[in-house]
């Protein structure tokens, strides 16, 4: 498992792993792959450069790389007082009252509140690239396309490539006009923003469109070795995975139960691949989620209809952090890709990579039977 992409990172896959965990993006360097820390959680400075530092002292002198929530348009912000004030109020009573008839509890007296995800901010954003580049980041990656023209040539100028996702080929082609230097299709099957078409449509034709010019990361619903090799028979240098990570052992984010298993990796491990939807309703823009009494609630005849990003992921910010810290998992938020149907074992990272290589190896080595038969 070896393409133009392992040496130019430097790397021994080409797996390619976005989470939102530093311990789960480090792990996965350590392994031979390239963990992708997610910023869009970080909403001050100063946290991300305290995860950097740490990510710089557990990667083992091994690359990572970051990925930001910039769109390419530069937004009209106003202060967080403004933006809460766009918030509809008609759409907090919809909230409140969700949270009631579910039965999920306040939090805790002492524990502060979740004001919303301030990294989908553009300004926030850009402070995610001040700091990010004062760090040895092998990799830029921005969820909502190309990034701004100044950061492209920001990230230039510091060595640092840049990655975009696509849904199409037509995006695709754009973000390489505009400098973009490795393009992610992510077919429809993936977990968070994901667009209409699937990966088998959609990999080959990005390939196609590209013509060699700039190389592909294949991404939705990768999670097995013989779909790495299906991702590289059809013209991708590598793959660009998520969800099958979030039931990693190191995956370190929600309440963790008596057992060590979060109540959002017990409602993932009990999934199958049909217990997903798609909606608006986490950030404002479509993204596949898993399904659960939440979900439902947001598809019934008195739901409002979502509101646009950022507005939305700051209407439903606490809510996400109280479902997140009770014991049920039938009610969590969660983006996660059809992939999910597989996760059925909490494992470490080096597992996870060791079987795609293993699974990898054992499909080419079919293919080289038929071939030769």
């Amino acid at each position: 498992m070896h393409t133009e992409l392992c040496d130019r990172f430097d790397i021994q896959y080409p797996i390619f792993v976005f989470t939102p965990s530093e311990k789960v993006a480090a792990a996965v360097s350590r392994a031979g792959g390239l963990g992708v820390l997610g910023c869009v959680r970080f909403n001050a400075a100063d946290e991300l450069e305290t995860v950097l530092q740490w990510m710089d002292s557990h990667t083992d002198g091994k690359p990572y790389g970051v990925d930001i929530v910039m769109p390419a348009k530069v937004p009209t912000e106003g202060s967080s007082v403004d933006i809460n004030k766009l918030i509809p109020q008609t759409h907090r009573e919809f909230v409140d009252k969700t949270l009631v008839e579910l039965g999920v509890p306040p939090l805790p007296a002492d524990e502060q509140k979740s004001e919303g995800v301030l990294g989908w901010l553009h300004s926030v954003a850009r402070s995610h690239v001040d700091v990010a580049l004062e760090h040895p980041i092998a990799l830029i990656a921005n969820a909502l396309g190309s990034p701004p023209q100044d950061v492209i040539d920001r990230a230039h100028e510091a060595g640092v490539p840049v990655a975009a996702l696509a849904g199409s080929a037509k995006h695709a082609l754009r973000h390489a006009e505009n400098g973009v230097d490795i393009v992610v299709a992510q077919g429809h099957e993936a977990g968070g923003h994901t667009g209409e078409i699937g990966s088998m449509v959609l990999w080959p034709e990005i390939v196609d469109a590209l013509g060699g010019k700039t190389p592909v990361l294949a991404a939705g619903g990768i999670g097995t070795g013989r779909q790495v090799a299906a991702a590289l028979a059809l013209g991708a240098q590598g793959v660009w995975m998520g969800s099958a990570f979030l039931t990693s052992t190191e995956y370190d984010l929600g309440q963790r139960s008596q057992a060590g298993v979060s109540v959002i990796q017990e409602a993932m491990l009990k999934a199958t691949s049909a217990d997903t939807v798609r909606r608006r309703i986490y950030t404002g823009k479509p993204a596949r989620l898993l399904k659960s009494r939440w979900t439902d609630a947001w598809d019934a005849a008195r739901a409002p209809e979502p509101l646009p990003m950022p507005l939305q992921n700051i209407l439903v910010s606490e809510a996400h952090q109280r479902m997140s810290q009770w014991s049920d998992p039938s009610t969590v938020a969660m983006p996660v890709g059809q992939i999910v149907g597989r996760m059925n074992e909490i494992r470490p990272v080096a597992e996870i990579i060791a079987e795609l290589v293993s699974g990898f190896e054992d499909a080419t080595r079919r293919l080289d039977l038929i071939r030769d038969n």
